[in-house]
């Protein structure tokens, strides 16, 4: 089970920049809960780049983290680029592409890919899955070969 606070993961400043940004969207986020977004996101991103070819996805509140990140670009992919060895797309899915069923099934899959990839989850923040994955199709027809995940 992974233990690794992933906020570790964002530098200060950064974390600090997407803290504000997430506040001042939605009010109703406080700032330790903005915080705790931006480390979930961080383990989304992470994990992401470690299950190569599964399909994962945010919950909404881990999506909030992961959009305030996709808006400073600079920094998003230059993380990207130091924890996962690559950009990591964000791919809206669409509302009702997926059945109620199979979102159980891709929270699971993917909280176990944030534990295995070393990093705590905050099980409070994954509620209701969000509208998006970090795959193309699916994971099974990547514009990058596969390699997209």
């Amino acid at each position: 089970m992974g233990n690794t606070d992933p906020l570790t993961l964002v530098e200060p400043e950064i974390a600090d920049q997407l803290t504000r940004r997430i506040t001042t969207d939605h009010p109703d986020i406080d700032t330790a809960t903005a915080r705790r977004i931006i480390g979930q996101a961080a383990a989304f991103i992470a994990a992401s780049g470690q299950q190569s070819g599964q399909s994962l996805a945010p919950s909404k509140l881990v999506d909030i983290g992961w959009h305030a990140f996709i808006l400073h670009t600079v920094d998003y992919a230059r993380f990207c680029e130091q924890v996962v060895g690559r950009f990591v797309h964000h791919v809206p899915t669409g509302d009702g592409e997926e059945p109620p069923d199979h979102h159980a099934e891709t929270r699971q899959r993917t909280l176990a890919a944030i534990e295995a990839a070393g990093y705590s989850v905050d099980h409070e923040l994954w509620g209701n899955s969000a509208d998006c994955s970090q795959c193309h199709a699916g994971c099974t027809d990547s514009p990058n070969s596969g390699k997209q995940s």
